[in-house]
């Protein structure tokens, strides 16, 4: 890979791991939710895992990586979360604030799957 000179290798390489980082176990689930980019509508997505530190769900969208925004779980306040990737298919986002243990608990128990 060539890296243009004002940019720091080193910060290449741990982005990369950050993105792979996995600090929690994820949940394989599906919960129908809204999805909000901030200062935009929400728009319908399909979450499919889950964890305390972000989420994986299905979403055609253009937001870009940094982007700041709000999951609308069934039954909860929006969550504010950054997106962290977006394949044209599917974002992974990190949430702002760690997902309370008891909150995911009650989440699970109403959406996991098999």
């Amino acid at each position: 890979m060539i890296v243009p000179s004002t940019i720091d290798p080193t910060s290449l390489r741990y982005d990369s791991a950050a993105l792979e980082d996995r600090c929690a176990p994820r949940i394989k689930i599906r919960i129908p939710a809204l999805l909000r980019q901030s200062g935009n509508t929400g728009f319908a997505v399909v979450v499919t895992d889950l964890s305390i530190a972000g989420f994986q769900c299905e979403a055609l969208t253009g937001m870009p990586a940094g982007a700041r925004c709000w999951l609308a779980l069934p039954g909860l306040s929006p969550i504010q979360a950054e997106l962290i990737w977006n394949n044209g298919r599917a974002v992974g986002c990190a949430f702002t604030n760690l997902l309370n243990e008891a909150v995911l608990d009650s989440i699970l128990k109403r959406f996991i799957v098999g």
